[in-house]
């Protein structure tokens, strides 16, 4: 078996705003296998800032891999557990190669066309005509759930919009979920969670910055909305430690980024935890490629979680990979379509 890398830089189709700053292009890196003829594609998600293996030798363990390819997919994975974004590439490279077809990972409905997966509409960032046009394209097309990114322009305005849509859409009509990407200071927090209980909100995403579980777990305890934990799994690699976690923040929901968690093997163990506990749950992408997103989506189905998934980020970019997937009234669908993927 032989094995290469090489790094992609997507490139946004207009200026995508976080509360961590503006992202103008996405670096992420793909890892070819090939054996008897075969090519497998993996995509390793990295996002610089915020994964875990943000790291200066983070070029360095992909030259390991590939000169340590004939060791594996199980033993790559447990070698690189501070690696989490290589490890979803192994496992998402070994599963391509063996494939029938290198871009049906998991062969099920979703991949026949004949079931989608229910999604959330993303809408980003901006000042407030912007982020307003943006809910009423959602709305337009579809969408059943709305999820928000707030906390980057002034609170007041963010419950104005907020106060837009209830005012034209009750709850019944649009679910809303927001994400604070850590924005909120700790004193503040459930000051601002108190101000948008009139909306309806079916959970907060991250309302302040990780690690500060004694904080994160009184807003979980005296909360009127729902916390759903996103930043907080990053960096949390065994899984004595994702339990203690759970344990000591007890969250109503979380979110998992395979590409931040260690891939499928260890979206399965926060999967396993959040059902011992009874915690809610969902899949969200992390900016990946078409590549990256399609694996996640075709893993995703086969969790058979039945609300909104976070799948939908796969037309942000003017140089991504033509793929099957399309978004049709708030439903990801594996169309007829052809993959066109000429980096092998």
């Amino acid at each position: 078996m032989k094995a290469r890398y090489f790094p992609y830089y997507l490139q946004f189709k207009q200026p995508a705003g976080t509360s961590r700053g503006v992202l103008t292009r996405k670096e992420t890196w793909f890892l070819v296998l090939e054996e008897n003829g075969k090519k497998g594609i993996g995509e390793c998600g990295l996002l610089r800032g915020l994964s875990a293996d943000d790291r200066p030798d983070y070029e360095e363990k992909l030259s390991w891999v590939c000169a340590n390819i004939h060791l594996g997919k199980d033993a790559l994975w447990k070698n690189l557990m501070e690696f989490p974004s290589i490890q979803f590439g192994i496992e998402m490279a070994f599963a391509s190669l063996e494939a029938e077809n290198p871009f049906e990972l998991f062969p099920s409905e979703f991949t026949k066309g004949l079931k989608s997966i229910p999604i959330n509409g993303l809408v980003w960032m901006g000042d407030e005509a912007f982020m307003k046009q943006q809910i009423e394209e959602k709305l337009a097309s579809g969408f059943h759930c709305i999820k928000l990114k707030i906390g980057a322009i002034d609170f007041n305005r963010e419950l104005q919009l907020l106060e837009f849509i209830r005012g034209n859409y009750n709850e019944q009509q649009i679910e809303i979920r927001v994400d604070a990407n850590g924005a909120f200071l700790s004193k503040e927090a459930l000051f601002k969670i108190n101000q948008l209980t009139g909306f309806k909100i079916h959970s907060i995403e991250q309302p302040i910055a990780k690690n500060q579980h004694d904080r994160m777990a009184e807003l979980c305890k005296t909360t009127p909305i729902p916390i759903a934990l996103d930043e907080e799994l990053i960096g949390v690699f065994t899984l004595e430690d994702k339990e203690a976690l759970l344990q000591k923040i007890k969250p109503q929901y979380l979110i998992f980024k395979p590409s931040f968690i260690g891939g499928f093997r260890g979206t399965q163990e926060w999967i396993s935890l959040a059902q011992k506990y009874n915690i809610g749950w969902w899949i969200t992408s992390a900016l990946e490629s078409n590549i990256g997103l399609n694996a996640i989506a075709q893993f995703t189905y086969l969790q058979n979680n039945k609300i909104p998934q976070g799948l939908g980020t796969g037309a942000l970019y003017t140089n991504n990979f033509e793929s099957p997937l399309t978004v049709q009234n708030g439903q990801l669908w594996y169309s007829k379509n052809k993959w066109d993927f000429n980096l092998w």
